[in-house]
């Protein structure tokens, strides 16, 4: 027998998952049974604490996706088919969600999921996993500086952009360059201020729908009757129906993309058994209210026949507040001066993004060269923990911002950002597959599953769903470039799959990898507990116990 199955077949038995009796001791790290000693090195830091991990884990995700991009999906759609395609893509999340708590509480890798990619399906799998994931943030991180420098043009587009570009990646820089701890707390306070701003819309959309406004009447679902819930996309008829209804499940997915970051963040959380999911749970019920209260809140109070919503959906990020159907109802109810204001949200919404964008991306390069996927120089931190290297690299594509000063160039850019749907595609169809081998090699190796750190609900049936669900829309999220045919469109919707395929096969070839033998998976190293914090949570449930009943609970809206 194998030294792995050894191990495993140790792991079934729960005395044989405890730390070494004896106390050896390395760096000041307890040795875990079967797991090798690593010698130090400069790392990155786990000091994001439980509130920072859940509020960026939803911060993340509320975006202009949800904001504005709402707005093009219930003018295409109908507000019908917007509140389902919420729902189905908000399953799909929350199960992309519970797959990584699974693995990343019981193996809480720097490596990110890529690592779990690699560990439980092929090391291949797992570059091709990390590769498609940095091909999205580096994207992504120069698209959302973009936005924020056209949002600003609802006030003032006498200034060329550059010069807001330039201010926005200085910022993102230096937030970057102080370190995890002061990351994590700005990235808190800046999607505290998302979900304040999301928050009051809904609140203001259920009011202006109960005709709470002055000089309106109440609303109600009258814009969901009369055939007006279900709007035909491209072609008539129900085939045009159902077709709006798959672009919809395609702007939703869009908009859920970010949440997976706490795959990024567990490297750094100062206890992701006790983080991780803590954040997960939040989230559901973050997802239920922020994602599809608000976008039925929207299809009440907004007629997806607008023309109003037709002018915003044709600006999208560029027309700023203007974009976002959110406005529109105000507009529509004569409220004035809230634009102003929920322009001023919206360009934090893009600057916050923008700087954990570019923290992903640094991320996911610094996993892949620990997972020896890339060069071992990107591994390379400062003293506060930040990957230098990695974070030069990748924040070098945060220039191409720069395309904003020309219109051509910002037309030609703006197709690389088309292609940003199917990387994140490709990545939630990664972790769902790995956690579909993580728990068929568990299975093979006879351990339960009630043995894990956290055992998620639903599974593994939810896991399933979600995995062929996602490979479904991939499939189809394109469909509409046949209608008619246009070749950039269907470059923009399908390029990532040639890159993830190439990644696989090329890694596969040069490197000679084989698939992971479900039997053979290593499912003991790394998953140690982590010692050396577990004195600070006896520090702060001591501090939480000697606070005032009002300084508990203000500690727990904090936390909230």
């Amino acid at each position: 027998m194998s030294h792995v199955a050894e191990i495993s077949s140790q792991i079934s038995d729960p005395t044989a998952d405890q730390y070494a009796s004896d106390k050896e001791k390395h760096g000041e790290r307890d040795v875990y049974v079967g797991e090798p000693i690593e010698p130090i090195e400069e790392e990155t830091h786990r000091s994001l604490k439980p509130r920072q991990i859940s509020m960026i884990a939803i911060g993340g995700a509320i975006g202009t996706g949800l904001v504005i991009g709402s707005g093009s999906s219930l003018a295409r759609s109908g507000p019908g088919s917007l509140f389902i395609s919420y729902v189905i893509m908000g399953i799909v999340c929350f199960a992309v969600m519970l797959a990584l708590g699974e693995m990343s509480t019981r193996y809480p890798s720097k490596k990110g999921f890529a690592g779990h990619a690699t560990r439980c399906v092929d090391p291949a799998f797992g570059f091709a996993t990390a590769l498609v994931y940095l091909c999205k943030y580096l994207i992504i991180s120069p698209n959302q500086i973009v936005a924020g420098a056209l949002v600003i043009r609802f006030w003032n587009s006498s200034i060329n952009g550059a010069a807001w570009v330039t201010l926005f990646i200085a910022f993102v820089i230096a937030i970057n360059c102080l370190g995890i701890k002061w990351f994590g707390e700005i990235e808190f306070w800046l999607s505290l201020i998302k979900i304040i701003t999301l928050t009051g819309l809904i609140l203001l959309g259920l009011i202006i729908d109960l005709g709470g406004v002055p000089g309106q009447q109440r609303i109600g679902f009258a814009y969901w009757q009369n055939g007006r819930a279900f709007k035909a996309y491209k072609v008539a008829g129900d085939l045009g129906k159902f077709c709006g209804f798959v672009n919809a499940l395609v702007l939703a997915l869009f908009a859920y993309m970010g949440t997976e970051l706490i795959g990024v963040t567990v490297g750094e959380a100062k206890n992701p058994r006790k983080t991780v999911p803590a954040a997960i749970k939040k989230t559901f019920f973050r997802i239920l209210f922020f994602y599809i209260c608000g976008v039925l809140i929207v299809g009440m109070v907004v007629d997806s026949n607008s023309p109003l919503l037709a002018q915003a959906a044709n600006k999208g990020t560029a027309g700023g507040a203007s974009a976002s159907p959110f406005v529109v109802a105000i507009q529509a109810a004569g409220i004035n001066v809230l634009p102003q204001i929920i322009n001023a949200c919206i360009l934090i919404f893009t600057i916050s993004a923008a700087n954990s964008d570019q923290y992903i991306a640094t991320r996911t390069l610094y996993g892949m060269a620990k997972d020896g996927n890339a060069p071992r120089i990107f591994t390379k931190c400062t003293k506060r923990g930040v990957p230098w290297v990695a974070f030069i690299f990748t924040g070098m594509f945060m220039g191409l911002a720069f395309l904003v000063a020309s219109d051509d160039a910002l037309t030609v850019f703006n197709y690389f950002t088309s292609a940003v749907t199917i990387f994140g595609s490709l990545t939630w169809i990664s972790i769902l597959a790995s956690h579909v081998a993580f728990m068929r090699g568990m299975k093979a190796q006879g351990i339960s599953r009630d043995t894990l750190p956290y055992k998620a609900p639903f599974q593994p049936y939810l896991t399933y769903f979600a995995l062929f669900f996602t490979c479904l829309l991939s499939f189809f999220k394109g469909f509409d470039a046949f209608m008619p045919f246009a070749y950039k469109t269907f470059i923009t919707h399908y390029i990532g799959i040639p890159i993830y395929v190439f990644g696989y096969l090329g890694y596969k070839l040069i490197r000679g990898t084989k698939a992971v033998k479900m039997h053979e998976m290593d499912l003991t190293s790394g998953a140690r507990e982590f010692h050396d914090i577990e004195g600070d949570d006896i520090e702060e449930d001591e501090a939480y116990k000697s606070l005032t009943w009002k300084e508990k609970a203000m500690y727990q809206l904090r936390n909230w």
